[in-house]
């Protein structure tokens, strides 16, 4: 190569590099492995899957075993049965307790306050001495206008003595008659100044009487309003006591004009409607009574009529302007079906009651409710007799079985039930 240029030529092999080695099957079996592990990766998510969907079915299959179980087993429940018996109708009204009398005592002469007898709300009885005004001026005036009643009374008597000697004259023709008459017109005068006189008196012992202060009627006493030392004026309208009676003692409520003729047909009749005064809570019975009379007139802006009920009040439960809840009976339901209103259920459209047939199982029978009260109601579509479930209404279904507990409620109750009055749709 003079050049110093290396050429080779083609077809000369000894010149070119070797090639590279075949690949061993370790590394084949390498390669492979990387390219397919995602594969094994699907099959394991898919094999979790599995296991998780076979784990939740054998759950489901364990909750519809054990609900099939429940309804298989029987539902205890408190039953009770339907009765025949009575119901009263009430209207119930807010009513405010009013004292058949409330006296408000007030001074009939001016003076001073000597004594006050009376505690605070003591009970009093009428004639009892309430208050002593001091009575020496009265007395006074008294023993002044039984001296002049006597002084003129000593004049009459002459004035008649005088006339009965004039008359004896003039029978014997001894005056002028005309003396006999003036004598009779001074006598006349003198009856005239003598019944002035005794009016004087009399006004006078008032005076005195009214100086002492005694209770007009049987009652309570409020608060002492006055005090020994204060001098009270003759006809003030400032009050020195003031006086409620409690026995007997009244309710004033209203009610719907729809009842009148109902109530005005039977106190025309003589018939006494019951009245319960109920607490606040409408629960405990205060005390009972009487419809006394009605107003003489309807309210037109409220459409209603008072009523004014009487009430022993022995136990004195009833307070002046106490305000309590009257119930006053309308009219007694004889010999409808009573269930526990307890038993009673509803939906959307109906009244319902599950009925406890004799295999122990429940069914559902729709009802009519008629009058109700707290504990009872009188219905229509079942029977006297029938048993009904009480409570367990949150398990009980149409056809389910059930089990009696012990002890479980007796039927509705007989006899006069209340009643608001209310009437099922």
């Amino acid at each position: 190569m003079p050049d110093g240029t290396l050429k080779i030529n083609p077809d000369d092999t000894s010149t070119l590099p070797p090639p590279p080695p075949p690949p061993t099957p370790a590394h084949d079996q390498k390669s492979k492995s990387r390219r397919h592990w995602w594969v094994w990766a699907l099959i394991a998510v898919a094999a979790i899957a599995a296991l998780i969907l076979y784990r939740h079915h054998q759950a489901a299959d364990a909750a519809a075993k054990a609900k099939a179980n429940a309804t298989q087993r029987a539902i205890p429940v408190t039953t009770a049965k339907a009765a025949t018996g009575d119901i009263g109708v009430y209207v119930q009204a807010l009513a405010t307790v009013t004292p058949v009398y409330t006296v408000t005592v007030t001074s009939r002469v001016q003076g001073q306050i000597m004594e006050v007898h009376y505690q605070e709300g003591q009970m009093v009885h009428k004639g009892d001495a309430l208050i002593d005004i001091d009575p020496r001026p009265y007395q006074a005036a008294l023993t002044q206008a039984e001296g002049q009643f006597a002084h003129d009374n000593a004049a009459l008597s002459q004035a008649r003595t005088d006339l009965s000697r004039y008359q004896t004259a003039f029978s014997q023709n001894a005056i002028a008659q005309q003396q006999v008459y003036d004598q009779q017109q001074t006598v006349e005068q003198d009856v005239g100044t003598v019944k002035n006189d005794q009016g004087l008196v009399d006004n006078a012992k008032l005076n005195v009487e009214y100086c002492r202060i005694t209770s007009p009627i049987d009652g309570r006493v409020g608060l002492r309003l006055v005090d020994p030392g204060n001098i009270v004026q003759a006809n003030s309208a400032t009050a020195l006591v003031v006086i409620a009676q409690l026995q007997p003692i009244t309710l004033i409520f209203s009610i719907a004009e729809d009842y009148l003729p109902q109530i005005e047909q039977q106190l025309r009749k003589g018939q006494k409607l019951k009245v319960d005064a109920l607490d606040r809570t409408q629960v405990k019975t205060l005390a009972s009574g009487s419809v006394l009379t009605l107003d003489n007139e309807v309210d037109p802006t409220t459409g209603t009529v008072k009523l004014r009920a009487i009430f022993d009040n022995k136990n004195y439960a009833l307070f002046p302007n106490q305000f309590v809840n009257a119930k006053l009976l309308v009219e007694t339901q004889h010999g409808v079906v009573l269930v526990p209103t307890a038993a009673i259920q509803r939906n959307n459209n109906q009244a319902f009651v599950y009925l406890i047939k004799s295999d122990q199982t429940a069914s559902v029978q729709n009802i009519t409710v008629g009058t109700t009260d707290g504990n009872n109601a009188a219905v229509q579509g079942i029977q006297t007799g029938t048993t009904l479930a009480v409570d367990g209404f949150d398990k009980l279904q149409d056809g389910i079985k059930v089990q009696q507990r012990k002890g479980s409620a007796g039927g509705a109750s007989g006899g006069d039930s209340s009643s608001s009055g209310d009437q099922a749709p």
